[in-house]
C-alpha cells in the first residue's frame, strides 16, 4: 500500500489542479527497508547513501518549501504566484514520489522472477517475462539525459504497459498509469558504479527487484480501479 504522504503529494498532482489551501503535514524522508549496503554488488553502500541522504531528501526539502510558498500565495489570492509553483511542485513532489517507489521495490532478496497474478498478467500483455524485460531495459536505456523507466498498470483497460518519463514527472499524474516498478537513470543513481555505462546498471536492477513488494502494488492497483 503507498504511503500517507505519497497519497498526499499525488492529489497534488493531478493534471490542471492547484494545491489546495488546507495546511498540509510536512513530508519526511523515507526510512530504507534495508542497510546502505544490502544492495551491494550492484548497487554500492556510497550511491544508495549519497542517493537516499543528498538527492531525495533534497526532492523532501523543497517539496515542503514549495507546498508552503503555494499555501501562502493562495492565502493571498495571488493565483498567478500559485500558478508559478506548479513546477517546482511536480518536479520535488515527482522526486519524492518516485523514489519512495524505488526503494520500496528493491531488496537484497531480489532476483527472482515474479510469480502469481503478475506473471499471469505479463504474460498475458507482453508474452514472455523476458519480452517484458526487454522493452522496459529497451526504454529506460534510451532516456534522453535523466528520467526514468517505468512498468505501469493502466486502471482504464486493466493491462500492464512500459513507458518511461523525463526528469522526474510522475507517473501517474503525468500519464494516467499506475506505477508498479521504476528505474531511476538519473546519473546520481549510478555514476560512481557504472559511470557512463547506464545499460550494465539498467540490466543489474533486475538482479535485486522485489517482485513480492511489485505485485502488492499490482494487487492494489486493481482493487483501486
Amino acid at each position: 500500500m503507498l504511503s500517507a504522504s505519497t497519497n498526499a503529494v499525488r492529489s497534488f498532482l493531478k493534471p490542471g489542479v492547484v494545491a489546495p489551501l488546507a495546511a498540509k503535514l510536512k513530508h519526511t524522508l523515507p526510512d530504507l527497508p534495508y542497510d546502505y549496503n544490502a544492495l551491494e554488488p550492484y548497487i554500492s553502500a556510497d550511491i544508495m547513501k549519497l542517493h537516499h541522504q543528498k538527492h531525495h531528501a533534497t526532492y523532501v526539502n523543497n517539496l515542503n518549501v514549495a507546498e508552503e510558498k503555494i499555501q501562502e500565495a493562495l492565502a493571498k489570492k495571488d493565483i498567478q504566484a500559485a500558478i508559478s509553483l506548479q513546477p517546482a511542485l511536480k518536479f520535488n513532489g515527482g522526486g519524492h514520489i518516485n523514489h519512495s517507489i524505488f526503494w520500496d521495490t528493491l531488496g537484497p532478496q531480489g532476483g527472482e522472477e515474479p510469480t502469481g497474478d503478475l506473471m499471469d498478467q505479463i504474460k498475458h500483455d507482453y508474452g514472455t517475462f523476458e519480452a517484458m524485460k526487454k522493452e522496459l531495459i529497451g526504454k529506460t536505456v534510451a532516456v534522453q539525459g535523466s528520467g526514468w523507466g517505468w512498468l505501469g498498470f493502466n486502471p482504464v483497460n486493466g493491462r500492464l504497459r512500459i513507458s518511461a518519463c523525463p526528469n522526474q514527472d510522475p507517473l501517474e499524474a503525468t500519464t494516467g498509469l499506475v506505477p508498479l516498478f521504476g528505474i531511476d537513470v538519473w546519473e546520481h543513481a549510478y555514476y560512481l558504479q557504472y559511470k557512463n555505462v547506464r545499460p550494465d546498471y539498467v540490466n543489474a536492477i533486475f538482479n535485486i527487484v522485489n517482485w513480492n513488494r511489485v505485485s502488492d502494488r499490482f494487487h492494489q492497483a486493481k482493487l483501486e480501479c
